[in-house]
């Protein structure tokens, strides 16, 4: 059994504690978390790797997108391989129009088996109406250009309006 923490990224705590079967694969926990923070479940959604400063890493979309049918989803990675030591961190994106972000930490792996899971242990704050906006900020490249001379413009000479 898994004792999971998720985490609404939001300025106030929404938190969710859910206990899980340890037979659950991704697509069991997208439902669950879904469902504890009152969704329906019904939104493009995707996990994402990540190590423990929460950068994230490799995409595990809800459907194979693949051409092939040979890359991962959440159906085909069970929890037991996907996060296979207590405090194995992921993020979880629900509604990439909303883009609902969470993070997903394993607070306690056990061997106890337990009747009506999943199930919700612990309720922390109400989920907003909208979800927060995101801001991208990508960092500055540095241009190999910028300290060049600007009299290189190979345009310069050329007159737009002649033709």
């Amino acid at each position: 059994m898994y004792k999971i923490r998720v985490i609404l990224d939001t300025k106030e705590d929404v938190i969710r504690t859910i206990l899980v079967s340890d037979s659950f694969n991704l697509e069991d926990l997208h439902f669950t978390i879904a469902k504890s923070f009152g969704f329906n479940g019904q939104e493009m959604a995707s996990f994402y790797r990540t190590d423990s400063e929460w950068n994230q890493g490799e995409e595990i979309p809800l459907f194979n997108m693949a051409e092939a049918g040979e890359e991962v989803s959440m159906k085909t990675c069970a929890l037991v391989e996907t996060l296979p030591e207590e405090n194995d961190k992921l993020i979880y994106v629900y509604d990439f129009l909303k883009m609902w972000t969470f993070y997903v930490d394993v607070i306690e792996i056990t061997s106890e088996i337990k009747e009506n899971l999943p199930a919700i242990v612990l309720t922390v704050g109400e989920i907003p109406d909208e979800a927060p906006e995101k801001e991208f900020v990508a960092d500055k490249l540095d241009s190999p250009f910028e300290d060049e001379d600007d009299d290189f413009d190979p345009f310069d000479d050329f007159d737009f309006n002649e033709y």
